[in-house]
């Protein structure tokens, strides 16, 4: 792990360490996407992963491409007018963390840089791991 400066963002703090997540169990997962017209949805824009306490932890991307980590529940969808809208429901599948549901975390790794603090999250699981990071400013979820 690295230090808690490390993984700092100068323009959105510390959120929350990680490493809490460690020994929980994930329950239930919820996105956000953006729908606009009848393209397809390109990834989540944010996830939720909910513990076996009901606790909500988000993970996004920040406007300086940093991860963001959270406790906070996740919001209602809302409508952009002709930008779209954005849904938010739990997942059926669509991001790698649908694998692990009722998994509990057994450890948790993030990766930091100078400018812009966490940039990516790697949460281990019996069964994988899931990487989190930001790519162009959007999050993008991976199984390893």
């Amino acid at each position: 792990m690295e230090s808690k400066r490390g993984s700092e963002c100068p323009l959105h703090g510390i959120g929350v360490r990680p490493d809490y997540l460690v020994g929980c169990r994930l329950e239930q997962v919820v996105a956000s996407w953006h729908l606009y017209e009848s393209e397809a949805p390109s990834g989540p824009l944010d996830v939720w992963l909910i513990d076996s306490e009901a606790v909500a932890t988000r993970i996004t991307t920040g406007s300086d491409w940093c991860l963001i980590v959270e406790t906070s529940s996740p919001f209602e969808g809302y409508d952009m007018a002709e930008s779209g809208r954005i849904k938010v429901a739990p997942i059926s599948g669509e991001t790698p963390f649908a694998d692990h549901l009722g998994e509990t975390v057994l450890a948790v790794s993030e990766e930091t840089a100078p400018d812009s603090g966490r940039i990516a999250l790697e949460i281990t699981f019996g069964s994988g791991r899931v990487r989190c990071d930001t790519w162009s400013g959007g999050l993008r979820l991976s199984s390893k």
